[in-house]
């Protein structure tokens, strides 16, 4: 006799037995590995698609995780999203019929992910009840409301020279160990945007810790949500990454917040692509980047800014190879943005913090955030800091007398007031109102028509 069945059962509904039928792919799509070269695994089969996922299943029964990235003479070219150990010729594919997609929610809050989504923090499975496409367009652009409300940074030299707005995109420009994450830490500590989000993508290891510990601390992560895909990561895991973090704040931004997306580096996005293209067959064009990242770029950017409801302010920092500010990368997201912020070595090498070369600097938007009198008070530190280098030399070696130019001795006199007013400490925190009265404060002495 059978096992007496002691728990009701569920009362049968069509609607529900009708939707399972509709789930179910009866058909598997399967083909098998021909050969692998460098990070590329060359399969016969399966039909499939750019971007579909599919899965290898391993002589010990392990399963990899692969995306469709292209196809050659009849083949499919993958790469993996995680180890090749264990893939060879004849391992089975299995396509998977589905894209990668993210999951998204308020549990996200204070997280700290890995580049394909999955908790990196240890503490247990996500909170989260809906997911969003790593994959989307950026909103249409007749759809974009004009940027017009200005978002406090929390950084002197940004909120008075480089007012930024609710849905601009700036990039940071810099060397590595000019301070690019510490002032990413202290604008996402200070800033007065709704929620945080961070990609540290092709970061160090050691550096992500550091980060969260150091540079952001505990509140400011309790309003973040920290997207880390480590150098040591497959490349097409590290692009992923970026896209992670993207989509993480289109939720947030859908939900009518102002978000605050903070992607370090868009370099590093850069050259995992390149990875990607050079494996696939794309030709080496400029110093070695292939054409797909010079339009994977553009793709990117464009998805943050301003939509229908709720905006994404962003700021992308660019690690200029050999503190070159005009190479292929850093020319392409310069032309992308909103305005850029330059970090210089030589103020580093000053001790002035943040090193922001304020005259190699510029927000696009300023002109329509700030007001009339905001405007003069920063175009005039301007001009008398403009003065000041321009004549540098001359006055260190003693060779400039006093009296020969007026404009000049105003510029020596505002000089100090100046550097104090550009730099700022890591623990120090201004509301924007608190900066423009700084601003007006220090320009206040200045006699009218000096300049």
């Amino acid at each position: 006799m059978g096992q007496k069945i002691t728990q009701p059962l569920p009362p049968f509904s069509a609607e529900l037995y009708q939707q399972k039928i509709v789930e179910v792919n009866p058909v598997n799509r399967g083909g098998q590995v021909e050969k692998v070269v460098g990070l590329t695994i060359e399969a016969q089969g399966p039909p499939s698609f750019v971007g579909e996922i599919c899965s290898f299943e391993t002589l010990s029964g392990q399963k990899v995780m692969g995306e469709v990235v292209g196809f050659r003479e009849g083949k499919v070219l993958l790469l993996p999203l995680g180890e090749m150990e264990g893939i060879g010729p004849g391992t089975p594919v299995l396509a998977l019929d589905q894209t990668l997609t993210t999951p998204v929610g308020e549990g996200l809050l204070g997280r700290v992910l890995d580049g394909l989504g999955r908790p990196l923090d240890g503490q247990g499975k996500l909170k989260t009840t809906d997911c969003y496409p790593l994959m989307a367009s950026p909103p249409n652009p007749l759809a974009r409301a004009r940027i017009k409300t200005p978002l406090s940074l929390g950084v002197k030299a940004i909120d008075g020279l480089l007012t930024c707005g609710q849905g601009q995109r700036l990039g940071i420009f810099a060397g590595s160990g000019v301070g690019k994450s510490t002032l990413l830490g202290m604008i996402a500590r200070n800033s007065d945007a709704d929620i945080n989000v961070i990609g540290l993508i092709g970061e160090r290891g050691r550096e992500v810790k550091e980060f969260i510990e150091k540079d952001l601390g505990p509140e400011g992560l309790a309003r973040s949500v920290v997207v880390a895909a480590t150098s040591d990561q497959p490349a097409l895991v590290r692009i992923k990454g970026a896209y992670t973090a993207t989509a993480i704040a289109e939720y947030f931004r859908d939900q009518g917040a102002n978000v605050l997306l903070m992607m370090d580096s868009v370099t590093r996005f850069a050259l995992a692509q390149r990875e990607v293209g050079l494996a696939v067959g794309e030709p080496p064009a400029t110093r070695g980047y292939t054409p797909s990242v010079f339009a994977l770029i553009p793709k990117l950017l464009e998805r943050s800014g301003t939509a229908e409801q709720g905006t994404i302010t962003a700021l992308y920092t660019v690690l200029v190879e050999g503190d070159d500010m005009n190479e292929p990368v850093a020319d392409t997201v310069r032309g992308t943005l909103d305005g850029h912020i330059v970090l210089s070595r030589a103020l580093a090498h000053e001790n002035h913090y943040p090193a922001i070369d304020i005259l190699a600097s510029v927000s696009r938007l300023m002109i329509d955030l700030a007001s009339a009198e905001h405007q003069k008070a920063a175009a005039l530190l301007r001009e008398l800091l403009a003065v000041y280098t321009a004549n540098e030399d001359l006055i260190n070696i003693g060779a400039y007398v006093q009296g020969s130019n007026p404009r000049v001795d105003l510029a020596i006199k505002m000089y100090p007031g100046i550097q104090r007013f550009l730099r700022q400490a890591v623990q120090d925190s201004f509301s924007l109102e608190q900066t423009v009265e700084l601003l007006k404060n220090l320009v206040a002495e200045v006699e009218e028509g000096v300049l």
